[in-house]
């Protein structure tokens, strides 16, 4: 299959994402595989397919209500501190 995707492509949207790339190979294989799943999944004929939704009538539906909260919800935070909220470190 033809490559639809070229390594300037890929370097740009890491510029633009402001990520490092060091192989731009591996991405580049990995962008036309998902680009051929894609082609798969037009090719799937699906237009005499039904959608499955469940409608419901308005009058079923619950009354929406204000309940104020009297409390600060910031000063419930277990890592709450100064002006900032802790949040796990991300890997």
């Amino acid at each position: 299959m033809k490559c639809l995707i070229l390594k300037e492509k890929i370097e740009e949207v890491a510029k633009l994402m402001r990520i490092e790339l060091d192989d731009h190979v591996v991405y580049l294989d990995r962008v036309q595989k998902m680009i051929e799943y894609f082609d798969i999944l037009d090719e799937a004929d699906v237009e005499s397919e039904k959608p499955s939704v469940q409608e419901l009538p308005i009058k079923n539906l619950r009354e929406d209500k204000h309940i104020p909260y009297e409390e600060r919800i910031i000063d419930t935070l277990k890592n709450y501190k100064g002006n900032y909220i802790r949040a796990p470190k991300m890997i």
